[in-house]
């Protein structure tokens, strides 16, 4: 087992990563940039460098840097989290030419997974439904224009090298289709440093389904469940939770079939998520691969009882996995809220500032992951995400219930937050029916903030 690893990122994730090690033994060295010094990891960690400026180009992203301070700190490996590095192959490749083992798969799995255009190749190879769309990378918009009459429209241009829903433009006839191609191309270009796009039928009203898998050194690969994360605002998560809701008996089999079937083809290592949309008739199709530790994983903790990242660590440590496949139990429902820095009635605009009061939830089957507390600065060079509650109980209703209270009990002050939106939002008919997709808070967000305002309003006359 490791004795020293550096965490290569901040925030709640960095913390979540700081507690495992400790319970398992091994040193930490945080790696954070120069507005994170007074953060709560760089308080807890066993040794803290500052590896740069406030910008993540200048820090967290910044390959060379990260290196140099597991090397002088004589670290054995990186914990990359999520965002940043977490899915870059070539940090990955300097970490295995430099004797530092990179906790996630190996380089040439991210390298493949990550290239959106490549995974939809080996998923058909391999058997697994993936969206109709381009059989590679387009040329110009007039390659995307002669496959979008043969898939139908709506269609969808993506990113290769994409991620966080950047890199992404619909189409929903020809004469969208060239500013839709030109917008999407320029966004990939200036988030990723690569213009290539793919194109694929654009599947309406889908819900977002993926699969937790967890692969080790010596072959084995399990899959933990699925997680519904349809509840997204402009492409980006919000809530998640597992099991999903409304899935049949036989599509849950055949999506965590195909998860499996996923991971196996790509030969992973490490703990990853297959992604799926599922469409209104039932059927799901592969959208892609992360390679790293998800923003929502959780949940999958709290109905499985695994901690996955332990398993991240132990399987980086050449360990293999701590069960098999017939031990998984998936046993109630858990919910996940992600509490933002961000003013709902404006567009969930970031809202940055200093945290002057901090109160969290708690009692059974209350998780919290957060890095705030009274007086910690809430950057805006980074992700608005300031912590997370989770809840389990033994039934999705429950959970609801559960999750309604834990949020009233939230208080954060100091800056703007969606807890009020999160709230209300656990108290809509359609989401408690389990009628919502992807797009659900596109249509109703300013419906439920209007809800919230004139709730207040009535409060107050009363």
């Amino acid at each position: 087992m490791f004795k020293r690893i550096l965490i290569a990122n901040r925030g709640e994730i960095a913390m979540r990563i700081l507690r495992c090690c400790h319970e398992m033994g091994i040193e930490t060295v945080l790696a954070c940039s120069k507005e994170d010094l007074d953060s709560l990891p760089a308080q807890f960690c066993t040794k803290c460098i500052c590896i740069g400026p406030a910008p993540a180009a200048q820090s967290y992203l910044n390959e060379n840097a990260i290196l140099s301070a597991a090397k002088a700190c004589r670290c054995d490996a990186i914990h990359p989290g999520y965002g940043f590095l977490s899915e870059n192959a070539h940090f990955a490749r300097m970490c295995e030419e430099n004797n530092i083992v990179f906790i996630g798969p190996d380089s040439q799995t991210i390298r493949r997974m990550g290239d959106k255009q490549s995974a939809r190749a080996l998923m058909q190879k391999s058997g697994v439904p993936v969206v109709p769309g381009s059989g590679g990378i387009l040329t110009d918009w007039h390659e995307a224009a002669r496959i979008a009459r043969k898939v139908g429209y709506p269609v969808l241009l993506k990113a290769t090298a994409g991620g966080g829903g950047r890199g992404m433009r619909a189409a929903h006839n020809p004469s969208e289709l060239r500013r839709a191609y030109e917008d999407a191309q320029a966004e990939a270009q200036s988030a990723f440093g690569s213009g290539a796009l793919y194109l694929e039928k654009l599947i309406e009203h889908p819900r977002h389904i993926e699969v937790q898998i967890l692969g080790d050194t010596r072959g084995n690969i399990i899959q933990l469940g699925e997680r519904d994360c349809s509840m997204q605002r402009r492409n980006q998560k919000l809530m998640e939770e597992a099991p999903a809701s409304l899935l049949s008996n036989f599509q849950r089999t055949a999506i965590r079939r195909a998860a499996l079937k996923a991971a196996r083809a790509a030969h992973y290592i490490s703990a990853g998520t297959v992604e799926f949309v599922l469409d209104q008739k039932g059927k799901f199709y592969f959208i892609e691969m992360n390679t790293r530790i998800q923003v929502e994983h959780p949940v999958t903790e709290m109905v499985t009882g695994v901690d996955l990242v332990r398993e991240q660590i132990r399987i980086a440590a050449g360990l293999p996995l701590s069960l098999k496949q017939s031990e998984v139990r998936i046993c109630g429902h858990a919910i996940e809220c992600r509490i933002n820095a961000e003013d709902p009635a404006r567009n969930f605009m970031p809202a940055p500032g200093e945290i002057s009061f901090v109160h969290f939830p708690g009692g059974n089957g209350v998780r919290v992951e957060s890095a705030i507390y009274p007086g910690a600065q809430i950057s805006p060079y980074y992700d608005s995400m300031i912590a997370k509650i989770i809840v389990h109980a033994p039934g999705r209703l429950e959970a609801v219930r559960k999750m309604r209270a834990a949020l009233g009990e939230l208080t954060i002050e100091g800056v703007k937050t969606n807890i009020s939106f999160l709230y209300l939002l656990m108290h809509n008919g359609d989401y408690l029916s389990g009628r919502f997709d992807t797009g659900f808070l596109g249509r109703q967000a300013k419906a439920i903030v209007r809800w919230g305002e004139e709730s207040l309003k009535h409060r107050q006359k009363s």
